[in-house]
Formats: C-alpha cells, structure tokens, sequence
C-alpha cells in the first residue's frame, strides 16, 4: 500500500544501519493499546536502548520528596496534547525529561520552530520514556503523551498524514522502536513518513560541528579547552562520538574535546587529552539535546566523579555550560529540514 511506502523504507534503513550496532532482541509491542499513562513504574531504571537517545536520558528519583532541587515552572511548558489536530499531523518524538526549564527550552523549542516551519501541520509530542512521564505527572500535575497515546490521539481525530520527527540523537535502537510502534498503528492513517534524526548524513555531522563552535566562540581563546560530554552507548552506534570529535580535530578544532558519560570517550580520556595540551580553564557543556539529569549531576555536580569535579582536582578552572543543544536555533533548522524532507516524500508518494 501506498501508505506504507515511506514507513517500509525507514524501517529497511534502519536495518542496514543496525547491521553494524547489534541487534535489538526486544519484541515489537503488541496491538495498539488504549491511551494511557501507568500508574506504577516496574523499573526504576531506564531502559538500556534508551542510552542512545538524544538528550536527558535521566532516571528521576521513585519519591517526589527525595528531589531536592528546583527544575522550573512545569506550568510554563506546552505539552501539545491537544485534541483538534486535523488532517496533518507532526509528532515530535522524544525521550523526554523531567527537568521543567530544559524541557521547555529545548525541546518545546524544537517543537515551536516546527510549528513556525509547518503551518499546514498540527505539532504534538510524544515521549518514549514513560518513567519521566509519570515522574512529571506525579510532581507536577503535568500529563504528557506517551507515543501510544499520541498515536490514539492521532487515529481518534482523523489524522490523515503523519510525519513523525525524533530528537533523538542518532539511528540507534531507541528510534527503531519508535519505527516498529508506529508500524502497527499504519493502516489508521493514509500516508506515514519518518523525519531522521539530528546526526544521520555527513552534512548533519558538519552542521552540528558548525553551530556548537559558533555556540562556544566566545571561550576559544587559545586557552580554553572546551569538551561536550554525550551520554553514550554500548552499541556500535557510539562512534558518532569519535566521529564527531575527528571532524573537529580535522577541521583544526584542537581544542574542542568530546567524551561520554556511559561509554568511550570515557571522562579519563578526556582528561588525558586536555592535559596534553597547555589549557588553564575547561568549559564544559552538554553534547544532549537537553540539560537534564546526567548535565546537572553527571557534568556539573558536586560529587566526586563528575567532570566538573574530575578537572578541578586536576587543577583546571571549569564552568559549566547548562544548555541542551536543543536551545541552538541552527541545531532547530537540523531537525525542520529533516522534518520537510519527510514531509516532501509524501507529497511525491500522493503524487503516484
């Protein structure tokens, strides 16, 4: 069927690149589902796949009165979970997360540049982590959509072309789920198409080069090591890691370091390679696309382990950068442009 087209089509790509990250051995979910948002969580960790999405992959606290910090107003945010979305629609996809401020800055921004970019098209979200969907309702009073009540909510208003846009960082195992959900729900709609994610093409990898050194001019001063830290992934898919940190050395950023929090660049090599240069301060800054659990604590905290306390004991001066990629405006046009390219293969699949 002509509906099935471009969703086929993604979930091939994916296959192909997955032959070279390991294989996802979960099963695809059984039938649809009513929309809902499950009252008790059974894990209180999040799940492996999602070490390879593109931001706060954070694993809030089970009690609301072991957080004992201030994430902002979660009034302030919009959850675009409404009804009345007509024929068109574009469900961002993300994992989400449970620190107010960073998810209204980043990834409501990502949405909102989406709005701007695409006024035939109702935007929605959807997050992927349920653990942060219910940490969030339970603190705040705030419900977001999961990605199968997003979906219900698609079927149950008519929707009649979906375009699905993820933040995720990369084509790792998070987003073919995400792929292979959104498979079941196929037949409701008339034609379904895949945005990709942030770093799919070697254009994608130069444009985010571009606007995290133009984000950060102001520190490169010949002195200053500036070093992101990415979450990281056992999958093969981590190399986009080291391929983003040999595009910046490439390109005579010698001084721009890129590591993660659970694989390799580990923090140790980081260091290493800092102190190889002659650097009197480091500044450090999530490569996430939000500021969440692990750039709050796992970058900028106090404990012992973090990287902020790793390169202050070596002696450095370090600041912290607490920004997700999604506040950059030229990492937004990333994902619209991925998001039109979607939009434009339904427009020649109609045309057949």
């Amino acid at each position: 069927m002509k509906k099935l087209t471009v969703l086929m089509m993604s979930l091939a790509m994916i296959s192909m690149i997955l032959t070279g990250c390991g294989t996802n051995t979960e099963t695809a979910p059984e039938s649809p589902a009513e929309p809902a948002v499950q009252e008790t969580i059974a894990e209180t960790t999040v799940p492996e796949e999602a070490e390879e999405t593109s931001a706060e992959e954070e694993n809030p606290d089970e009690e609301d009165d072991e957080e004992n910090y201030n994430t902002g107003d979660a009034s302030l945010d919009k959850v675009r979970n409404e009804d009345g979305i007509g024929e068109n629609e574009l469900l961002v996809v993300s994992f989400g997360t449970s620190f107010n401020d960073s998810r209204r800055l980043t990834i409501g921004a990502i949405e909102g540049a989406l709005d701007d970019a695409f006024p035939d098209y109702d935007v929605r979200r959807g997050f992927t982590a349920n653990i942060i969907i219910d940490h969030v309702q339970r603190r705040d009073g705030i419900l977001i959509d999961d990605v199968d009540a997003a979906l219900n909510r698609a079927v149950d208003n008519g929707v009649k072309n979906l375009v699905i846009q993820p933040t995720h960082l990369m084509n790792g195992l998070e987003y073919n789920d995400v792929v292979a959900e959104v498979a079941q729900y196929a037949d409701a709609f008339e034609h379904v198409a895949f945005g990709e994610p942030l770093l799919t093409s070697e254009e994608d990898f130069k444009r985010v080069e571009e606007a995290i050194v133009d984000w950060t001019s102001e520190y490169d001063d010949g002195e200053t090591a500036i070093c992101f830290m990415g979450h990281g992934t056992e999958a093969d898919s981590n190399q986009i890691y080291q391929k983003m940190q040999d595009l910046l050395t490439a390109d005579g950023y010698e001084n721009y370091f890129v590591g993660t929090v659970e694989a390799e660049p580990s923090v140790e090599d980081v260091l290493s390679a800092v102190q190889a240069g002659e650097y009197k301060r480091v500044i450090l800054e999530p490569l996430m696309v939000v500021a969440g659990d692990h750039a709050n604590n796992d970058m900028a905290g106090d404990e012992e382990d973090s990287w902020k306390s790793v390169f202050e004991s070596a002696g450095y001066e370090v600041e912290c950068l607490l920004r997700g990629l999604g506040e950059n405006e030229a990492i937004q046009q990333i994902y619209a442009d991925h998001a039109q390219a979607a939009i434009d293969s339904l427009t020649g699949e109609e045309a057949e």
